[in-house]
């Protein structure tokens, strides 16, 4: 399964956010300084997180994103979906009732073994990108970062948000 770059950056974006005061926000710019990434593109994945409710934008002085509700309440999934959609990454093109050998269409009321086995894998990345949250992301960040990283994080943010 292949994810757009867009899934990455706002991801890390957002564990950014997640680190900022409450009422302020971060300019698509700073977001995408930040890793040195393409400000028109970071501009453009935020406007879709903003559509899906996971940031939101601010105006003013303070102005830029923030998250739209509590760390612990947005999960990875909710920024692959924002990013990527809800469709499916497998798509079953029922290639079986091709060919020469094919049966009647009686036999193919149920999925395939091939489109179950994706179909259930699938159900359990979803399911494990739904139960890690922002705050755990970030927990673990703070966590395995050193003093020296924290801190510079820090001084970045703080004059970013001035």
């Amino acid at each position: 399964m292949k994810m757009s770059e867009g899934v990455e950056w706002t991801a890390h974006a957002c564990a950014l956010l997640a680190a900022l005061p409450p009422g302020l926000g971060l300019p698509a710019n700073a977001l995408a300084e930040f890793h040195s990434l393409a400000p028109a593109y970071m501009a453009k994945h935020m406007q879709a997180l903003a559509r899906a409710g996971v940031v939101e934008s601010l105006r003013g002085a303070a102005g830029g994103y923030r998250l739209a509700r509590p760390s612990a309440d947005i999960s990875l999934w909710d920024i692959v979906e924002a990013i990527e959609g809800e469709e499916p990454a497998f798509r079953c093109s029922e290639i079986r009732q091709q060919g020469p050998c094919v049966t009647p269409n009686s036999d193919f009321r149920r999925p395939c073994e091939i489109h179950a086995a994706f179909g259930k894998a699938e159900m359990a990345w979803r399911t494990h990108l739904k139960s890690v949250s922002l705050a755990d992301v970030a927990t673990e960040v703070a966590r395995k970062s050193s003093p020296q990283k924290r801190a510079a994080i820090t001084v970045w943010l703080q004059e970013k948000i001035r």
